[in-house]
């Protein structure tokens, strides 16, 4: 047996919520059930089944005992899928050898190997559940639960929400999630309550410490077929796009910013690359939410980068210079005034809608066309080929760009910077598949010449954020004579590196095309 369900995170007030708005949607198909449910999860005392990706448990529901085993969970923005056997468990005893499947129940006995279970945690949960049906057909058990993980003498509060498929599409699941939360602020939830458990036990909280998520290769090899690349490059995207929307609403840290936008960019190139399986109205229609929460984002990002990676670098540097100081505080307050405002657009309905309908394209295979017979065939195609054919074809694009780049005017300048990246987010994308000794020399020249790239875009960034209406400093000589030393900096900078433009594309171009 396997259970798919979507998990979200609830503070007080929603989970006090919920049981209205299900009622005011007329989704439920009887009276909510409600009951206590006490789980205990037991382990070896070097953790083989954890380590293993086994879960066991003893659950009481009422006056039962139910022994669980749930096998190789896979959690991605809150979609659990797992194996799961059930059995009695007369007396709250563990038993292994009553458990049903025979291949999970041998797996279980040899990663014991003998050793005593001991008991690693417990949950206390009162489930409050309902059966909700949708036109489409969808079916699934909605179930609020509230109540305390234990470990040892330490116990934590969890609220939690799982929308449990009975019957249906999977869609169905994010299709319920948004009848529910209209109006946003919603968290994925990206544990199982056995992940928490064990968290809680080893290391004494039930959530990791909330932190910037860079960038991490999606898991590729060439056995893949095109679609399960492509899903697993999305998943990557989706995972730092929505990690980094919570940290930015809960912690001041500049990188959170930096890492969304980064999240979304690759989101934008993950579609751009994939665009030969994946392309349909929703793709396009996602990608154009992508570049509307970029571009709020950016702003914030692009003060920070001025205030602290620029203007405070000068005032460091030049301390002569009594302006640069004071023009850096004025810029982080700018700053401080956008991540308010970030702070309000991020849990709304709209970047919720994007975050959940972005999940579930991802989970539920949004880009299917049924009228598109071709796209089956696609699909299946080995990843190498879709690989060989995105990255020919952005390097077609950046070649065509950098024809006579000395003589680019500015605006040539920078689509040839944006056709850089996106060629760099697919290299990066596809390098897992070709030995690191061919992809690493092309990554490393092409990195070099996009730092003359960044830094004629910061030059370019800095002269209209310090020159516009909006900027600081107006009718104050020492603060105009700061905005013209950052001004002059930033574009000696820009031009020096430019100098060397050309070489850097020559080592480029005759370096290896490592996928051919």
């Amino acid at each position: 047996m396997s259970g798919i369900e979507l998990k979200f995170l609830l503070d007080e007030l929603t989970s006090s919520q919920l049981g209205a708005r299900v009622k005011a949607l007329k989704l439920a198909t009887g009276r909510p059930k409600t009951r206590m449910l006490r789980s205990i999860y037991f382990d070896t005392a070097d953790h083989a089944l954890k380590k293993a990706g086994i879960t066991l448990r003893l659950r009481r529901d009422g006056r039962r005992w139910i022994q669980t085993v749930k096998t190789k969970p896979k959690l991605h923005r809150g979609l659990s899928q797992v194996g799961e056997e059930e059995n009695p468990a007369p007396g709250g005893r563990l038993c292994l050898v009553a458990i049903p499947d025979a291949a999970v129940r041998e797996e279980v006995v040899r990663r014991v190997n003998g050793a005593p279970l001991e008991l690693i945690c417990e949950t206390v949960i009162r489930r409050s559940a309902s059966e909700l049906s949708l036109e489409d057909g969808t079916r699934a058990e909605l179930a609020i639960d509230i109540g305390e993980i234990h470990a040892g003498e330490r116990s934590a509060e969890l609220r939690e929400l799982e929308i449990e498929l009975i019957e249906g599409s999977l869609g169905g699941l994010f299709d319920i999630a948004r009848l529910l939360f209209p109006d946003g602020g919603l968290r994925f939830s990206r544990l199982s309550k056995a992940a928490r458990g064990y968290l809680f036990a080893e290391q004494g909280w039930i959530d990791p410490p909330l932190a910037p998520r860079n960038a991490e290769d999606a898991v590729l090899d060439q056995a893949q077929i095109a679609e399960q690349a492509a899903r697993n490059l999305l998943r990557e995207c989706l995972d730092q796009i929505a990690t980094n929307v919570v940290v930015i609403r809960k912690l001041d840290d500049p990188e959170g910013p930096h890492q969304l936008r980064i999240g979304l960019r690759r989101l934008r190139s993950a579609f751009s690359v994939c665009a030969s399986v994946l392309k349909c109205p929703e793709m396009t229609r996602l990608n154009m939410e992508a570049r509307w929460l970029g571009q709020e984002v950016g702003r914030l990002r692009d003060l920070d980068v001025v205030a602290n990676n620029i203007v405070r670098r000068e005032a460091e540097a030049h301390a002569d210079e009594p302006g640069l100081p004071p023009l850096a505080d004025a810029l982080s307050r700018q700053a401080g005034g956008l991540r308010d405002h970030l702070r309000k657009l991020l849990p709304g309905a709209r970047a919720q809608a994007f975050l959940i309908d972005l999940a579930r394209f991802v989970e539920a295979g949004g880009w299917l066309v049924p009228q598109d017979f071709g796209q089956t065939e696609r699909l299946a195609a080995p990843v190498v080929q879709l690989a060989g054919k995105a990255l020919s074809k952005r390097w077609k694009k950046v070649s065509k760009r950098a024809q006579g780049l000395e003589a680019l005017t500015v605006e040539q300048r920078h689509d040839l910077r944006k056709e850089l990246k996106t060629l760099r987010y697919a290299v990066e994308f596809f390098s897992p598949l070709y030995p690191a000794k061919r992809a690493e020399p092309f990554l490393k020249q092409l990195k070099n010449l996009q730092a003359v790239f960044g830094d004629l875009n910061d030059a370019a960034m800095i002269r209209a954020m310090l020159t516009g209406a909006e900027a600081p400093g107006a009718g104050d000589p020492t603060a105009q004579r700061a905005i013209g030393w950052v001004i002059g900096a930033s574009q000696a900078r820009a031009e020096f590196g430019w100098a060397g433009a050309k070489t850097l594309w020559e080592n480029l171009d005759e370096t290896r095309l490592f996928w051919k």
